[in-house]
């Protein structure tokens, strides 16, 4: 892989290359795309989508929106940072008209969206909608798929749905981005089968549903993206500024969830020192720290600190590793080859145990499971009979709650029942829990 092609600036449906040289210096092509991710609906919905605590009642306990922000401010230092020494080292890049901000705002970007397509109820969302398909009444649509197909519903990923959104639209509409950015955002460049048990991080899930196979395809050809492996199985290297997305968003959320615990009160204030100090050991101003007088404040003055150190760190493994990432020879995540991967590890288990696992988070989690199957199976069986020409007059009126754009319906059930996942995926907690009460007849 080389970083000219990497850099990519094409965006679907262009007919003529774009050259860096030539964008407009007052409004970038890359940030074009960061812009866009801002003001589109799907981005949007995430200011009521749970980070840590599902549905929670407290103000300052983070959402998959502020979360968002803060990963992408972080990976737009270790962009500008990286892409400061990559231009130093290959200096035909600065004569192309790139410059480190490129770097900066591509990581920005892809971080910005990286949760964009995650279901409401965290991850346990992603969880609810494959046990609908899996041994749920969802089961019943299996002899109608494709095992790739049928795949991409019982292993549902958020990641891939992130692509499909960012991903669709043409000339006239959708978010268009760049293809660097789109490059940047894929973690896991490949599809949903064969599932491979190997060490390699793009192994651990996959990036795309088979409805924008094609499009990754192009994609991954436009910027050169190196195969994983030969044959029939579609998997690629990453692009290596995804690795800083990913870096990013392990950074924050490793420390921000920490903090938001202690805030909480599910962790006790000892620990924030305890198991930090080795992060900021070298930056703090301990005759700073004891004149703070709120346990938030110094909370807050040792996350800001610990998060200075890991960026640090994540830019000396990534450019330590840069030509085996060009070559395909890197697979493991940045943060897993840091010097205080066993702190990180400790402070995660933290989290798990006192956060994750907490009666607070477990209860609302268990209600997002009956929510999501439920609002699955009113909308998949209405679509399906409306397409079938056999409504009820229910199926007609729960067919009116879609989206326009809901409407139009595919001849492939594929199709139709993607749409649908798509659409109840892309819901914040509060609008999910408001229509599940509408459609079982305990709100009007």
């Amino acid at each position: 892989m080389n970083w000219e092609q990497l850099l990519s600036l094409k965006r679907a449906g262009d007919k003529e290359k774009r050259e860096r040289n030539k964008q407009d210096e007052t409004r970038l092509g890359f940030e074009v795309d960061f812009d866009r991710i801002v003001f589109s609906s799907s981005f949007r919905s995430l200011q009521d989508k749970t980070q840590v605590i599902p549905v929670s009642e407290t103000d300052f306990v983070h959402t998959r929106l502020t979360h968002s922000m803060e990963v992408s401010v972080v990976g737009r230092s270790l962009g500008r940072i990286v892409g400061q020494k990559v231009i130093e080292k290959y200096p035909h890049l600065k004569e192309l008209g790139y410059t480190f901000n490129d770097f900066g705002a591509i990581v920005a970007a892809a971080a910005l969206s990286h949760d964009i397509g995650n279901p409401p109820f965290g991850h346990s969302g992603e969880k609810a909608i494959g046990e609908y398909f899996k041994s749920g009444d969802g089961e019943q649509y299996k002899s109608h798929l494709t095992d790739k197909q049928w795949q991409d519903f019982v292993d549902f990923e958020g990641n891939a749905n992130g692509f499909k959104i960012l991903s669709e639209g043409n000339m006239d509409s959708g978010l268009r981005l760049s293809y660097a950015t789109l490059g940047a955002f894929m973690k896991y460049p490949k599809e949903s089968l064969p599932k491979k048990p190997t060490k390699h991080i793009v192994d651990k899930k996959y990036g795309f549903f088979q409805s924008q196979k094609e499009f990754f395809k192009d994609v991954v050809d436009d910027l050169g993206l190196k195969a994983l492996r030969g044959g029939e199985d579609l998997a690629y290297n990453r692009h290596p500024l995804s690795f800083l997305v990913e870096a990013a968003d392990d950074i924050c959320y490793t420390i921000i969830d920490f903090e938001d615990g202690i805030n909480l009160g599910l962790i006790e204030e000892e620990f924030a020192l305890e198991y930090l100090i080795k992060l900021v050991k070298d930056t703090i101003d301990i005759k700073k720290y004891n004149s703070l007088q709120y346990k938030k404040e110094r909370v807050s003055y040792l996350r800001a600190l610990a998060i200075g150190t890991l960026i640090q760190e994540a830019v000396r493994v990534f450019l330590e590793n840069e030509e085996a990432i060009l070559k395909g020879e890197y697979g493991v995540s940045l943060l897993d080859k840091c010097k205080y991967e066993a702190q990180i590890n400790d402070i995660i288990q933290i989290s798990i145990d006192k956060i994750y696992n907490s009666n607070n988070v477990v209860e609302k989690e268990v209600a997002g499971y009956k929510i999501i199957a439920d609002l699955l199976d009113v909308f998949i069986t209405a679509t399906n009979n409306m397409y079938a020409g056999e409504p009820s007059n229910y199926d007609k009126l729960i067919f009116k709650l879609l989206p326009e754009s809901c409407r139009n319906l595919s001849d492939s059930i594929y199709d139709r029942i993607m749409m649908v996942c798509s659409y109840i995926a892309g819901m914040s907690d509060g609008y999910a829990i408001l229509l599940h009460k509408k459609i079982s007849g305990t709100a009007i």
